[in-house]
């Protein structure tokens, strides 16, 4: 009594053991996929009994985990060459008196590149709108150190000054290359100090034209004075760059930085001062304190702003004489007096080439010419044709 025999089969109890069975059955097939789950995390399979390191305690997959600092060359041919020449860009502040007070303000900042050192001096070339009318010139160098800065000439044509600074305290000078084998589309890059605030900074892009000329016009009376010779650039340049370098790959100065055409519709178009152009006027200005150019010594005024009835009753020139330059007054003593030029006498052009405007005239007076040479004229003078022969000699001011 109370026994059971282990055949004794109840139905109820029967149906009870086929569900254990199928359970213990399928807590073994869990079971079996658990243990190949921890196999394969701890690499039993292949003999390894260490832990995937990565993988963490929830068995997800960690990227990156390394307690090694990972170090990143981060060095290419550009910032090599700013790495070189960054250093010989300086900050240059003008700084006038007040009417008021008497008392001395900063009214503008631009950029500089410190060129030569020699003699316990130290030279810096910038834009000569950058330090016009300035009473005091300050220069801050890469570390915030300040000198206080002599000028020892600007030239308003080409818009470059020159200035002298004590060189115990400067240790980096800028290389300069040559700008004359520019190729467009090859980099540039720009340093100086935008707005007057960014001290060091850094633009890229690329020349986008080697050779490009442009009208300036620095009296501002709306005709221009002069073409000059630029080097056009995508690069950002903004107030305050004015003065400062434009590099290439290597490293080297081949231009300085000038103007930009600030329209709203306009955006990467800069110019510099090519190297090669800026060269002669550094060397001028740090001898002489002005630039050494050859003159002719008249007052002078584009044809095309006369009006026909002037062409006709007072130039009396041929109807078919529509570009060229009218004499407005003669200096006395002067190379043109001597040549016997007077005044509204209509100059066509000078050794045979045309000449049709007052930048024109310059231009092939200052980049072709010297001093006490000779240059041919051709002009009209009521009417009829003339040539004479005048030998230049050296302008004293700005004028032709």
């Amino acid at each position: 009594m109370g026994y059971y025999d282990h055949d004794y089969r109840n139905p109820q109890k029967s149906k009870g053991n086929r569900s254990r069975s199928f359970l213990m059955g399928l807590t073994g097939v869990l079971l079996g996929a658990l243990l190949v789950i921890f196999a394969t995390d701890f690499g039993l399979f292949s003999g390894d009994l260490k832990p995937n390191p990565n993988k963490d305690a929830a068995g997800d997959t960690e990227q990156n985990v390394t307690n090694e600092t990972v170090n990143v060359d981060v060095n290419t041919a550009i910032t090599e060459a700013v790495e070189k020449a960054q250093g010989a860009v300086v900050e240059v502040e003008n700084i006038q008196k007040s009417s008021m007070f008497s008392q001395e303000n900063p009214t503008g900042v631009g950029s500089g590149v410190i060129y030569k050192k020699e003699g316990g001096k130290a030279f810096v070339v910038t834009n000569a709108h950058v330090v016009a009318k300035a009473t005091q010139i300050e220069i801050a160098l890469a570390d915030g150190t300040k000198l206080e800065a002599e000028l020892l000439g600007s030239d308003q044509i080409m818009d470059l000054a020159v200035l002298q600074v004590d060189g115990s305290k400067i240790k980096e000078v800028a290389e300069f290359g040559s700008s004359s084998n520019l190729k467009p589309g090859e980099p540039a890059i720009a340093i100086g100090n935008p707005l007057g605030n960014f001290p060091g900074t850094v633009t890229q892009g690329i020349v986008s034209a080697a050779d490009r000329t442009i009208g300036v016009d620095p009296n501002q009376d709306g005709q221009p004075d002069w073409q000059a010779e630029v080097i056009q650039t995508d690069a950002a340049i903004n107030p305050g760059n004015s003065g400062g370098a434009l590099i290439n790959i290597k490293g080297q100065v081949i231009g300085i930085n000038s103007m930009k055409i600030a329209q709203q519709s306009v955006e990467g178009i800069g110019f510099a001062i090519p190297s090669d152009v800026a060269r002669p006027i550094i060397a001028d200005l740090e001898s002489h304190g002005k630039v050494l150019r050859p003159y002719m010594g008249v007052e002078i005024a584009p044809l095309a702003q006369v009006s026909r009835y002037h062409r006709e009753q007072t130039l009396k020139i041929p109807n078919d004489i529509n570009q060229g330059v009218v004499i407005m007054g003669v200096q006395s003593n002067s190379p043109a007096g001597k040549a016997g030029l007077k005044e509204f006498d209509v100059i066509v052009e000078l050794d045979g080439e045309k000449v049709g405007s007052p930048a024109e005239l310059r231009k092939h007076l200052y980049s072709n010419k010297e001093i006490d040479e000779d240059m041919e004229i051709t002009y009209y003078r009521e009417g009829e044709k003339k040539t004479t022969t005048m030998t230049l000699g050296e302008a004293e001011g700005t004028g032709e």
